[in-house]
């Protein structure tokens, strides 16, 4: 049975209503749409203000803003790159982040990140970044980023920020990167020896050795460059010791019947250690020569003559290292005395065709003679350099001609049998 208070679906109220609730939900939606509308325009009104913002301090900020993909190619940069880099960001967009970080410096960069890198996030600050200049000048800089995500509107990488460190930071930073590099090289004892022959040029037969410290994974830098490094934060004579007792450990694989020549700063000298390191060395004294460098200048002669005086009377010979390439290799000569005298390569170059140079060593083969010194060439890299300074009277002498420095022990016995023709 049908309810007797029940309206008919066909009746014209129920239309009625039904109308009534159809437009009603018409203007709903209406004005639902309207309200979306406005909404939309606001987002699209404030993301506009933001990207003009972030435009602004793209712009103008001093700070270098930055994104590189997945791949480590730049895919946008800020105009700060022209003055900080020299790099127009035209010139970045699409190439790899090598083109401003030496190839050396990357995997020293990716730790400072990594160490720079918060464990709550993705993110880093504060992380110090050797970058290079278009003129090939390093720049000092402190980064801070993030990952960026696919959705980012960058893609998948990084974004991040870079300021220059002012001079007094980079300077400061440097030290404790020379100091904790030094100081690493120092407790692992990873100072090697390598030893190159000294040849009697009238004989041809080997008499010495002159030691030279090696560095692994010195990254193509020179020894002077380490001992220069390690004298700017006060840890030269510390890196020198450590060479010294490399070379007179390793001095145990040579022929008996060598001189071991060990270079040694002025300064070194007159460290109250030296003595009883070469006394509780298992090479004689009269086998040991300190061949003096200029690595650092002398100021007051008389305390490293005094010092040097009683290991000279028991065998211990001086050499002067590099004499001819500076003021202070000859004031060495002068007033120390030495038993040796070495002379520059800078002196040995092409001394078979320059007379200049012919003359020089002329003078020097003299002066020698006369103070009892025994003369050594030092750079010999031809046979017509090998013939001149050997018809020039010349004592001995050492180069890549007669024979290249080696880390290598069996290269080292071998020695004794070994002449030059």
């Amino acid at each position: 049975m049908l309810d007797p208070g029940a309206v008919p679906v066909s009746s014209p109220a129920a239309e009625i209503i039904l109308g009534l609730c159809i437009g009603g939900l018409i203007l709903l939606t209406v004005a639902a749409a309207i309200k979306g509308i406005r909404g939309y325009r606001a987002e699209r009104s404030r993301a506009r203000a933001v990207s003009e913002l972030v435009d602004a301090v793209a712009h103008a900020s001093q700070e270098w803003l930055w994104a590189v993909n997945d791949e480590g190619k730049f895919t946008f940069s800020s105009r700060a790159s022209i003055a900080l880099l020299g790099y127009d960001p035209s010139e970045l967009i699409g190439k790899h982040y090598r083109i401003v970080i030496e190839q050396d410096e990357l995997a020293r960069a990716r730790g400072s990140v990594a160490a720079a890198t918060d464990d709550s996030g993705p993110g880093w600050s504060r992380a110090v970044i050797i970058c290079r200049h278009r003129n090939g000048a390093p720049v000092w800089m402190e980064t801070a980023g993030r990952q960026s995500h696919a959705g980012s509107g960058l893609g998948p990488g990084f974004v991040g920020t870079s300021r220059q460190l002012p001079p007094q930071s980079a300077r400061e930073i440097v030290r404790q990167r020379i100091t904790e590099r030094v100081e690493e090289t120092l407790r692992s004892r990873v100072v090697l020896t390598a030893f190159q022959p000294v040849h009697e040029l009238a004989g041809g037969k080997i008499i010495g050795v002159e030691s030279l410290a090696r560095f692994p994974g010195d990254d193509g830098r020179g020894p002077e460059h380490w001992f220069n490094e390690a004298n700017t934060v006060g840890l030269g004579g510390e890196l020198e010791f450590a060479a010294l007792e490399s070379a007179l450990e390793a001095a145990d694989r040579l022929p008996a019947e060598l001189y071991v020549a060990l270079n040694l700063s002025p300064e070194t000298c007159l460290d109250p250690r030296l003595p009883g390191i070469l006394e509780q060395a298992a090479l004689p004294i009269d086998r040991i020569v300190l061949e003096l460098t200029e690595r650092l200048a002398v100021e007051e002669y008389a305390p490293l003559a005094a010092v040097l005086a009683p290991l000279r009377r028991r065998g211990l010979r001086i050499a002067v290292d590099d004499a001819g390439s500076g003021f202070a290799s000859m004031r060495h000569i002068l007033r120390l005395r030495p038993d040796i005298i070495k002379l520059d390569r800078s002196l040995i170059a092409g001394i078979d065709s320059d007379e200049t140079h012919r003359a020089l060593g002329q003078a020097m083969v003299e002066f020698a003679k006369q103070i009892g010194a025994t003369l050594v060439a030092e750079g010999i890299e031809t046979q017509a350099e090998l013939s001149a300074v050997t018809q020039l009277g010349m004592d001995a002498g050492q180069g890549y001609f007669l024979g290249r420095p080696t880390i290598l022990p069996a290269d080292w016995e071998s020695w004794h049998k070994h002449s030059v023709k």
